[in-house]
């Protein structure tokens, strides 16, 4: 790791936005000895992570860009001790399972990506599983007979990320860190080695500000900065049902939708992706869209209770790679957005990062890929 000289060691720190990712980080400060604030128009986890399915998968994007695949794989192998640090924190139990996904085909030629996917993911010495459909039944006998075949990838798995976002909120508290709620925030300025947040409650002071705000970040002006955070949203819904009997045993994909099984009988099925702005609203062709991709994978999916639909806005970046690391313009000014899908399974890769770079000086290479300077002076 190389040292970052401009950036002082903050005292106290205010983190824009309060979802899995803001958390996250927030905790992580607190924990090493900053004095947090979170700033959250909302109530926390109750942006994009509260339609966020929590899948915890990133081999199945083996054909993503290298720079989140090494994030994404980097922090997968930090959740164990992730999770059981949050819950120690917090005192808040996470639904979190590693049982794996199965990642399904109807069709010869999506056999033949599977295959492929295989290829790829043993050359790099990911332990998979290819199965034939006589298997794939005998392994999930709730699916499909149109099922040809399937990969599983035992490292995977799934947390809930309601648990979880309520569970990092309640460690920063716990470290110390105020959560601010009902408060948007307007404008961010930087005077100095000092920096004002102002929000519709009034201002508030502190030495370094994370932007952490998903899809809203290009929102909030940052004075001295011509162009916002290039952040756009991208909804995605996601329908809760109630299943009665056995259900599938782990994480099931198909080519239009996946199926997260939860202890409690509740299956959620996700997840679309639309361009549709800041429009938040769950709709009738989103739920139909999804209910036929789960009940072509899944017939029983017909006979499930219905318990709700929501939507969530996904914060993407013009190269869908999340934006992680300080400003050129303002050293104190940390970036730690746009992670897309993927912001629960990002979130302690992107806690550890960004808390090193604040707290102890360190700029991990990771950053070179996601860093603000690729979108100019930000």
């Amino acid at each position: 790791m190389s040292t970052i000289k401009a950036m002082p060691r903050p005292a106290d720190i205010i983190v824009v936005g309060a979802g899995i990712v803001g958390c996250a980080i927030a905790s992580e400060l607190a924990r090493r000895g900053a004095a947090v604030r979170i700033v959250e128009e909302r109530a926390a986890g109750m942006g994009a992570t509260q339609a966020a399915a929590g899948i915890l998968a990133p081999h199945i994007e083996i054909t993503s860009p290298a720079p989140f695949l090494d994030l994404a794989v980097r922090s997968l192998n930090l959740f164990d001790d992730f999770i059981a640090r949050t819950e120690a924190d917090s005192g808040i139990a996470v639904l979190y399972r590693r049982t794996g996904t199965l990642q399904v085909a109807t069709t010869d030629e999506g056999m033949r990506e599977l295959r492929n996917a295989a290829a790829r993911l043993e050359a790099q010495r990911v332990v998979v599983s290819l199965l034939d459909a006589e298997t794939v039944f005998a392994e999930e006998p709730h699916l499909s007979h149109d099922i040809v075949g399937g990969l599983v990838v035992p490292s995977h798995g799934f947390v809930a990320a309601g648990d979880l976002v309520r569970a990092l909120a309640g460690a920063a508290k716990r470290h110390g860190a105020q959560v601010i709620e009902s408060s948007r925030v307007l404008r961010i300025v930087f005077a100095n080695d000092d920096c004002i947040v102002e929000t519709d409650r009034g201002p508030l002071a502190g030495s370094a500000v994370v932007l952490a705000a998903g899809s809203w970040s290009g929102h909030i002006e940052i004075a001295g900065l011509p162009a916002r955070t290039p952040v756009r949203p991208i909804r995605g819904q996601l329908l809760r049902l109630a299943w009665k009997g056995p259900m599938v045993r782990r994480v099931v994909w198909s080519e239009r939708c996946y199926l997260v099984p939860w202890d409690d009988g509740t299956l959620l099925v996700g997840a679309t992706v639309e361009d549709a702005g800041f429009d938040e609203r769950t709709t009738a062709a989103g739920v139909r869209d999804l209910l036929e991709a789960a009940c072509e994978i899944a017939p029983g999916t017909w006979t499930a209770g219905f318990i709700d639909a929501r939507a969530g806005l996904r914060p993407a970046s013009a190269d869908l790679l999340p934006i992680i690391g300080a400003s050129r313009v303002f050293p104190n000014l940390m970036y730690a957005t746009a992670h897309y899908r993927n912001g629960v399974l990002l979130a302690p890769v992107t806690a550890a990062i960004v808390a090193d770079a604040m707290l102890d000086k360190r700029l991990d290479p990771a950053l070179g890929g996601v860093s603000p300077q690729r979108f100019g002076d930000l």
